[in-house]
This record gives C-alpha cells, sequence and structure tokens, in this order.
C-alpha cells in the first residue's frame, strides 16, 4: 500500500500508540515527527484479559523542497537595490523566510508593504506554504490587526450598522475573520474581487 505521495505504508501494532509508534521507529529506521501515522484500529482482546491493542499505519513524511525559494533569492537579492540577508527554517508543510540585514528596516515601511510583496512572490515560487517575517513583524501586525477588528466588531454589536473595512491581502484578512467571528452575534465577509479585498463586518442574520 502507498500514500498519495507514492510512499509506502505500513502497520505496527502495540499495546498502546507509544509502543506502536516504538515500533515504527525501529523498522522505518527514522525518528517518529519523520513519519506520518494514522491508527487504523484500536481494541481490546480476548474481553480485556490479554489487554489491549493498537494498530496503526505510517509512512516518512516528504521532506520540503526550499530550493525554489533559496534559488530565487540567491538570484534575486545580489542585484537588489537593498542589503538583505535570510535564513530559511522549515516546520512541517512550511517554510518561514527571516529577513535581516542592513536594510532590514525598509522591508517594514509603508505597513510591511515590501515585505507582503517578498511573500506573495515566494508564495508563487514555492509549490509549498511560504511565511515571511522581519523583525518580528507578522507578530506585531497580528495584534494589531485583531485588536482593530475586535473594536470594529463591538462597535457593530453596539450600533447595529455594519463597517467595511480598508482593502486588505489574503493574510490580513484572515486575522480580521477569526477576531470579529470571536465576538457573540457578529460575523464578516469579503468583499470584491482580485488579491486585496475589503471586509465586510456586519451582525449575524442580517442580509
Amino acid at each position: 500500500m502507498e500514500n498519495e505521495n507514492s510512499e509506502p505504508i505500513q502497520e505496527f501494532k502495540g499495546k498502546n500508540l507509544d509502543e506502536a509508534l516504538g515500533h515504527a521507529e525501529h523498522v522505518l529506521k527514522i525518528p517518529r515527527e519523520k513519519f506520518t501515522y494514522e491508527i487504523v484500529t484500536e481494541k481490546t482482546k480476548l474481553f480485556g484479559m490479554r489487554g489491549k491493542e493498537i494498530v496503526i499505519r505510517a509512512w516518512p513524511k516528504k521532506e520540503v523542497d526550499t530550493n525554489p525559494v533559496s534559488g530565487f533569492l540567491d538570484t534575486l537579492l545580489p542585484s537588489f537595490p537593498l542589503e538583505l540577508t535570510y535564513e530559511i527554517k522549515k516546520k512541517n508543510e512550511t517554510i518561514y523566510v527571516i529577513f535581516d540585514g542592513e536594510d532590514k528596516s525598509l522591508l517594514l515601511r509603508k505597513d510591511g508593504s515590501l515585505l507582503l510583496a517578498f511573500q506573495h512572490i515566494l508564495s508563487k515560487v514555492s509549490p509549498h506554504k511560504v511565511q515571511v517575517d522581519c523583525e518580528f513583524y507578522r507578530r506585531r501586525k497580528e495584534k494589531q490587526l485583531r485588536e482593530y477588528a475586535q473594536q470594529i466588531a463591538h462597535q457593530v454589536s453596539e450600533t447595529g450598522r455594519d463597517e467595511v473595512l480598508d482593502l486588505m491581502n489574503p493574510y490580513e484578512r484572515r486575522i480580521v475573520h477569526i477576531a470579529v467571528n470571536q465576538v457573540p452575534g457578529i460575523t464578516s465577509e469579503s468583499l470584491g474581487e482580485g488579491f486585496l479585498k475589503r471586509v465586510k463586518v456586519f451582525p449575524i442574520g442580517k442580509s
């Protein structure tokens, strides 16, 4: 049997999940954080007289390839008008690009517009999800957007009147939608077409 990535799938048994995972580690010869598993069955043998048995299927995770991202940046940055360096980190199926260098502060001007442009381009270059960051911009931006979105949501809750926010990119809209929907009785939707859209905040049940 093979998974969708054509990796071989094997079954492993144990008295509990930890034992089954340990068996998989031994046979696959890789630590458990480097393989994917699913529980096939979990049952009690002979009415509980001989304990439980769990069966899992496990296969190696597909290694995230950072070459399209690093290849693009290594070609671009030597001729780019800013002095920038970068570091790539991988976690699960996501590639994280952290920018540094003498001119890193310029990436954050105009509300991080240049940094977000890198985000958009690298997401097109890589087959995997890419997140870019510099000076913890994402953390600060998310905090500001959450606070702003909840302020608007509470305002709509008090007045009953819809509010339409300024144009936002997909990353910003996602944060706003999550924050707005945490306020009881209030929801949101994106308006428009294209990369930049506005977000409408309105009471649930109101057309």
